[in-house]
């Protein structure tokens, strides 16, 4: 499904506008818990790539 398709469908589900607004939360929230994410998959990259 491309990003026309998706924006139609968020639209027709939650409103004019509603996958701006989608977007807009998940950008607020990747900022606001960047750094705990990154520590979470830290522990991933130790783990694979040891050196690093």
């Amino acid at each position: 499904m491309n990003k026309l398709n998706l924006e139609k469908e968020w639209d027709f589900v939650g409103g004019q506008g509603a996958y701006t607004d989608l977007l807009d939360c998940f950008e607020r929230a990747g900022i606001e818990l960047r750094p705990e994410i990154d520590k979470y998959f830290r522990k991933f990259v130790t783990t694979q790539f040891p050196s690093l």
